[in-house]
């Protein structure tokens, strides 16, 4: 860091320009604060980035993604994980505190920070209340890579248990291919019909991958 020129060190390109100026990479040297041997301090964030894919792998990993990198001890895992919990917990609020079709874009990115990067498939549903603000978002069933068994009866037990009056189904994509398969939309239907039953009504169905979200409803597929 000592050969950057002072104004180009990310501290001072913050203070100076704002924290829109600094390039991810910068960002996160703030956090980790110093380097490792043979590597600066932006080094490093550039390393850690590449390993975890980029911004999107950061946001998204744990700590024991974070402890295999070598330069990231424990202190420096646990305010990665700290950061990263605290955006959770913003986006969450944000979803609680105003009804979601307010903001779309805030649940899927809430929805990529919880399962973007799963090595696996999981299935899981965001219960609304009769507002559509989020009472709760809860993981219901875990697959392999390729699929996950899901039984309608447990997501319309849950709703019930919360009292929702609607959800919004999500499930990921590990693979990274967004398209939902003739699966997909045949699950959807066979919640939305059971969810019915009970007067809960489906939303939406997002599928998430590694960077970006698919909306049923968006498509028209509900």
């Amino acid at each position: 860091m000592k050969d950057i020129p002072t104004a180009l060190r990310p501290r001072e390109k913050l203070q100076t320009l704002g924290p829109t100026a600094l390039a991810d990479a910068e960002l996160l040297a703030l956090l980790l604060r110093t380097g490792m041997k043979g590597l600066s301090v932006l080094q490093l964030a550039e390393k850690v980035l590449v390993d975890l894919g980029g911004l999107p792998g950061l946001l998204q990993a744990d700590a024991r993604m974070l402890g295999r990198i070598k330069g990231l001890g424990p202190a420096k895992c646990a305010e990665l994980v700290a950061v990263m919990e605290l955006a959770r917990r913003s986006l969450q609020h944000g979803l609680q505190s105003q009804p979601v079709f307010g903001n779309p874009q805030g649940v899927k990115d809430f929805l990529q920070m919880q399962l973007g990067h799963r090595p696996h498939e999981v299935f899981g549903v965001l219960y609304l209340d009769a507002q559509h603000r989020l009472i709760a978002f809860e993981e219901l069933f875990r697959g392999t890579l390729t699929q996950t068994s899901v039984y309608p009866r447990e997501v319309v037990k849950q709703a019930l248990a919360h009292n929702a009056g609607a959800v919004i189904l999500t499930h990921n994509h590990p693979s990274g291919v967004l398209e939902p398969s003739r699966a997909d939309e045949l699950l959807t239907q066979t919640l939305k019909s059971s969810l019915q039953l009970v007067d809960v009504r489906v939303l939406d169905h997002i599928v998430v991958g590694r960077s970006a979200c698919l909306s049923f409803a968006e498509r028209g597929l509900l």
